[in-house]
């Protein structure tokens, strides 16, 4: 179903094409490399072992990792796919 001046099956792309951006943005988050500390390197709390072996490179204790994921994040906020709305502004 597509409104206006849309081909058929347009907003569909446009949904698909914004899934497959967000999976990309998400693959290319950093992972972390190499030997994981064994305190952090924000607050120098030890950092348990457990996760230490979980997840090879870490270094940040679960306090100060669950703050840095709870940031906002600001994205462009802009439609790149030049839909109605994104003409409207």
């Amino acid at each position: 179903m597509a409104g206006g001046w849309a081909r058929d099956g347009a907003v569909n792309d446009q949904i698909d094409a914004s899934i497959e951006d967000e999976l990309v943005r998400m693959r290319a988050r950093r992972v972390p490399e190499g030997e994981s500390l064994t305190h952090c390197a924000e607050c120098d709390e030890p950092i348990p072992e457990a996760r230490r072996i979980a997840l090879p490179g870490v270094k940040l204790c679960i306090d100060c990792q669950t703050e840095r994921d709870t940031r906002p994040v600001s994205r462009g906020g802009i439609n790149r796919r030049g839909s109605k709305d994104s003409q409207l502004k």
